[in-house]
């Protein structure tokens, strides 16, 4: 009796099964990732400074690393003031509200001082929905309406560097300093996050602001490749792909024409460890992506992910191997790579859907 060949589609079935196969196995689990945040939070407690603050390596003490570190504990559930690391969590949120002048929310002036006030701004307006779910603190402590009066200055910081006059090229945008006459797309990201969260927050963030940022980034997108370029005319990265498509999707434009061709574009040239701001780019992909969704965020999941399980050392810390972000040391890392982890727990609202 003649033995017969699998038919067509049986043998399409083979291949497609092996092809797939070595990707189900490299899938990162919730239990796994569930440990490395825990493993990862263990680290930032113990590098959190006497005053109470921590630092950027190259920097030292920072408004940055502190709101950073301050983020990754909200990121996985903890309240300020309440639970196993609620006292550091409410002690680094006092710290950086103690360094507020003039509404700059900057512990020692930089070459970038909005990098820091954005990150800064972000971080209290995302705690002030955890402290209004919990109520007020005992007296002297943090309180929704300490955040609140802090968050409202750096707002109006925000907007004012805004409405600096600028360059049609640069409108909307945001630079370096709060007079700074042109734009990127790096710290516009992070003032724009503020923003959004700070109306989910209550605050008064005018809709024309937003939308001005919005086309600024919009300005960015890249034409010959798909992505999204430090400033308009220039090429595209991973990273900056990442922060143009989160960016455009937590301010409403949803699954935008120019979105998803980047994110096209990031799917095909995804986020890689020899990027030079890779922990930065791990946290724009994973929270971009995970805004828009369906195959969008499984392939960045199951990339970045593995990736991330796979960098943390032993004491629970992650460190940069390559680029700029070798010199900023354990703390930035961490706290980046816990953000880009946490965001299916979907604590923090600038996360939600």
């Amino acid at each position: 009796m003649s033995v017969r060949w699998p038919t067509l589609s049986i043998m399409l079935i083979i291949i497609l099964t092996v092809a797939i196969a070595p990707r189900l196995q490299a899938q990162v689990t919730n239990e796994e990732v569930d440990e490395a945040i825990a493993r990862g939070l263990t680290f930032l407690s113990q590098a959190q400074l006497e005053d109470h603050s921590w630092k950027i390596d190259s920097f030292g003490k920072s408004t940055a690393a502190t709101s950073l570190a301050v983020m990754a504990f909200m990121a996985a559930g903890q309240t300020p003031g309440e639970g196993p690391y609620g006292e550091q969590v409410e002690n680094g949120i006092l710290w950086v509200l103690d360094h507020q002048e003039e509404g700059l929310l900057v512990h020692k002036k930089s070459h970038g001082p909005l990098y820091s006030h954005g990150i800064s701004t972000l971080m209290l307006a995302e705690a002030i929905g955890m402290l209004q779910q919990k109520g007020a603190a005992p007296e002297g402590r943090l309180t929704e309406e300490r955040c609140r009066e802090g968050l409202e200055q750096a707002i109006e910081l925000i907007l004012r560097a805004q409405n600096v006059d600028k360059q049609p090229r640069h409108e909307g945008g945001w630079r370096y300093h709060p007079t700074s006459r042109d734009s990127d797309l790096s710290v516009t990201g992070w003032q724009l996050l503020a923003l959004r969260a700070a109306r989910n927050a209550g605050c008064n963030v005018p809709s024309e602001n937003i939308d001005r940022a919005i086309e600024y980034v919009k300005r960015c997108a890249t034409v010959n490749e798909p992505g999204f370029a430090y400033q308009p005319g220039s090429t595209p990265t991973a990273t900056r792909s990442g922060t143009g498509i989160l960016a455009l999707e937590i301010c409403g434009a949803h699954l935008d024409p120019v979105t998803l061709r980047a994110a096209e574009g990031l799917r095909a040239r995804p986020l890689n460890q020899t990027d030079p701001y890779y922990f930065y780019g791990a946290y724009y992909c994973t929270v971009g992506m995970f805004q828009m969704g369906g195959r969008y965020w499984t392939d960045t999941r199951d990339r970045v992910y593995t990736q991330l399980i796979q960098m943390q050392q032993e004491d629970g810390s992650w460190q940069a191997q390559h680029g700029s972000e070798r010199n900023t040391g354990k703390v930035y890392c961490t706290a980046m790579a816990i953000l880009a982890l946490a965001v299916e727990y979907q604590y923090l609202p600038i996360y939600q859907r």
